[in-house]
C-alpha cells in the first residue's frame, strides 16, 4: 500500500495568511517542508483523503491526476478538508457528463452539504457512511472510526485495509473510549497522526500536540495495535503550534515518528 501526504498544513497551512508568527514567517524564508497545504492524502493514487480549497494545487505540484481516483473520502465538514463547489469542475460544462468521476463518502453533514453546490450535483454520486460501520470500494476495506473532534457531526478518522492496514487519524484529540475498545487489537501497518497544536497545547480538546501524539502512540503500542515494524508519521500541524518542521523531526526522532510534509509518499 502506498500513501501520499499531498497537504500537511492545518486549517490555515504553514504559513497562514496573514500571520507573522514565528513559524510564519520561518517558512516564508525557509520554504522546502516547511511550506504546507491543508491536510489531505492518496491511497494507492485511487483513493482520495479529504478535498480541501488546496486540492488543485496539491494535484499540479504533487504529480496526482484526480481522474485516477475512484473515491473521495471526508472526515469532516471543517472548510480546510471540505469545499462542496470545487466538485463543479468534475461535470458540465467543464467535462462531459459521460465521464467517469469519483463517488464521495462522507457522514450526514458532509452529503447534506452538498445539496445546491453546483448545478450538476444530483449527479454526484454519494454514499453516507457511519462511524464503525465498515463498507468495500474494489479491492479496499475502510472501516470509518469516530473521532473526538467536531461533536456535531459524526467526524471520521479511516482504516483502510487492502493486505495492508492503514489507520488515518488526522482532525482527532485522544480518542474516546468507545474508540479505543474498536481498535484494540488491530494492527496497523502505518498510522498517520495528527499534531496540530506542536509545541503549545491548547484549551481545546480536538487536536493534538507534540506530546499528545506520543500518548496516542504509546496507547496504539499498548493496545498491540503498532509494533516496531510500523511506520509512524504526523500531519496536520499548525503554525501557532511554534513548531518547524526541523524543530518537529529533532522531538520526534528518538521515538521513531517521521515528520510529515507535503509530498512525502511512503509505501509499505
Amino acid at each position: 500500500m502506498q500513501i501520499k501526504l499531498t497537504g500537511t498544513g492545518g486549517a490555515d497551512g504553514v504559513p497562514s495568511f496573514f500571520a507573522n508568527s514565528r513559524v510564519s514567517e520561518y517558512a516564508r524564508k525557509h520554504k522546502g517542508k516547511n511550506i504546507r497545504t491543508r491536510a489531505s492524502a492518496v491511497v494507492d493514487n485511487i483513493l482520495r483523503i479529504d478535498f480541501g480549497p488546496d486540492t488543485f494545487a496539491q494535484c499540479c505540484i504533487h504529480d496526482v491526476n484526480p481522474k485516477d481516483w475512484v473515491a473521495i473520502l471526508y472526515t469532516h465538514s471543517h472548510a480546510d478538508h471540505y469545499a462542496p463547489k470545487e466538485l463543479m469542475y468534475f461535470f458540465p460544462p467543464f467535462v462531459s457528463l459521460e465521464e467517469e468521476r469519483p463517488a464521495v463518502y462522507g457522514n450526514e453533514t458532509i452529503i447534506k452539504g452538498f445539496q445546491g453546490s453546483f448545478d450538476e450535483v444530483e449527479h454526484l454520486r454519494k454514499h453516507l457512511i457511519k462511524s464503525f460501520e465498515s463498507f468495500s470500494i474494489q479491492n479496499y476495506h475502510i472501516t470509518p472510526i469516530h473521532a473526538h473532534h467536531k461533536l456535531d457531526e459524526d467526524s471520521l478518522n479511516f482504516i483502510i485495509e487492502n493486505q495492508r492496514t492503514l489507520l488515518y487519524a488526522v482532525d482527532t484529540g485522544f480518542y474516546e473510549p468507545h474508540t479505543w475498545d474498536f481498535i484494540n487489537g488491530k494492527h496497523f501497518d502505518c498510522v498517520v497522526v495528527e499534531c496540530t497544536n506542536g509545541f503549545s497545547p491548547t484549551e481545546y480538546w480536538g487536536h493534538l500536540g507534540c506530546e499528545e501524539v506520543i500518548r496516542f502512540v504509546s496507547k496504539l503500542r499498548e493496545l498491540n495495535c503498532i509494533n516496531n515494524n510500523s511506520l509512524i508519521v504526523t500531519s496536520h500541524h499548525a503554525h501557532d503550534g511554534d513548531a518547524t518542521h526541523e524543530e518537529l523531526e529533532s522531538f520526534f526522532k528518538p521515538h521513531n515518528i517521521l515528520v510529515g510534509y507535503d509530498g512525502l509518499t511512503l509505501n509499505f
